[in-house]
C-alpha cells in the first residue's frame, strides 16, 4: 500500500518570529507571494497524498481561512473580470480537502503526530514540517515515498549539516546502503556537537508505521519536557531498523528569520517575472555598500 494520509504539526508559537507571529502563525509567512506552508502542501499534492490533517493549535485560524473558499474575495475579483487572479484564489481552496485537529497543549513534536492517532488509523503515513521546504526535480516527498515501497521501512529524509549545527537537529547513527539510504540504528536529540554520531540530521519530512503511536502514548517527556519524535523513533529502530534517505533538492530552512530571508531571496530570483529585476538591485546594492 502507498501512503495516502499526510500529518502537517502547525501547532508551534513561532517565538522565533515574535513579534509577527504574535498575531500571525509563522506557517503563514510569505515566501514571495505565498505563505511557507503552501509550498509545503503543494510538495504533499504532487506525491500523491489524498488525505492531509493538520494538527493546528490557539490561534492558528488563518490557516484554515486560507485553505478554504472567500466568496467576497471571488465575488469581487469575478465582478472586476480579474480571472487569472480569481483563478489563483479558487484554486488554492480545492487544491485538497484538509482535516484540522488541535493539540491543546504544546507538548511536543512526538504529542502532536500522537494526536492524529485516531485519523490516521492503522495505516503508514507521511509527517511534513512546515519550516523544511525542499526545491526539487521530484518531490522530496514522492522519492521518499519511492524508497518506502522498495524497503517497507518507515524512512526519515536526513542531510548533512555543519557539525557546529548538529545541536539544532536529531541525528543518526547507521551505515551506508548506497544510492543516498542508510539504516539508522539509532537517533539522538540535538547532541552537542562532541556526542553527536554523525553529521546526518533528520529533516521534516517523514513515512511512519502505526507502531509509532502506542511508543508515543508511553514515551516519557525527552529534551525540554517534551514528547520527542525522535526518542519514538529511537524505540522503533532497536526493534527494526528504519531508513534515512538522503533526498535530492534544495532544502531551505524557513523556521528563522535568516532562513526565510534566504528563501524568499533565492525562489524569487528563480522566478521569470522577478529574478532579473532583483539580481540587478542586488548587486547595484553590494556595489553601494562597498563603496562606503
Amino acid at each position: 500500500m502507498s501512503i495516502k494520509k499526510a500529518i502537517f504539526p502547525v501547532a508551534g508559537l513561532g517565538t522565533r518570529f515574535l513579534p509577527v507571529t504574535k498575531a500571525q502563525p509563522k506557517e503563514m509567512l510569505p515566501i514571495v507571494d505565498k505563505p511557507a506552508i503552501q509550498y509545503v502542501v503543494e510538495e504533499a499534492v504532487q506525491s500523491g497524498i489524498e488525505d492531509f490533517l493538520f494538527i493546528t493549535g490557539k490561534d492558528k485560524r488563518p490557516l484554515e481561512d486560507y485553505f478554504d473558499h472567500s466568496g467576497e474575495l471571488e465575488y469581487h475579483l469575478e465582478k472586476q473580470g480579474k480571472t487569472d487572479l480569481l483563478e489563483l484564489v479558487r484554486n488554492i481552496a480545492c487544491m485538497c480537502q484538509i482535516h484540522y485537529v488541535r493539540q491543546k497543549k504544546p507538548l511536543g513534536l512526538g504529542h502532536a503526530v500522537w494526536c492524529a492517532k485516531q485519523h490516521v488509523g492503522d495505516e503508514h503515513f507521511a509527517v511534513l514540517l512546515g519550516d523544511d521546504i525542499v526545491v526539487a526535480h521530484e518531490p522530496c516527498l514522492k522519492q521518499m515515498i519511492e524508497v518506502y515501497e522498495t524497503t517497507k521501512r518507515p524512512v526519515v529524509a536526513i542531510r548533512r549539516v555543519p557539525r557546529d549545527e548538529v545541536s539544532s537537529y536529531g541525528i543518526i547513527q547507521g551505515k551506508p546502503l548506497g544510492g543516498g539510504l542508510w539504516e539508522v540504528s539509532d537517533l539522538v536529540e540535538k547532541p552537542a556537537p562532541e556526542d553527536a554520531p554523525s553529521d546526518l540530521a533528520v529533516i521534516g519530512r517523514y513515512i511512519l508505521p502505526p507502531e509509532i503511536f502506542p511508543v508515543l502514548e508511553d514515551l516519557e517527556p525527552g529534551r525540554g519536557g517534551e514528547i520527542q519524535l525522535t526518542d519514538a523513533l529511537r524505540v522503533l529502530a532497536q526493534a527494526e531498523p528504519i531508513i534515512g534517505y538522503e533526498f535530492k533538492g534544495i532544502r531551505y530552512d524557513v523556521g528563522t528569520p535568516k532562513g526565510l530571508l534566504i528563501a524568499t531571496i533565492e525562489m524569487a530570483l528563480s522566478r521569470e517575472d522577478l529574478g532579473e529585476e532583483l539580481e540587478q538591485y542586488l548587486a547595484d546594492l553590494v556595489r553601494r555598500r562597498n563603496l562606503t
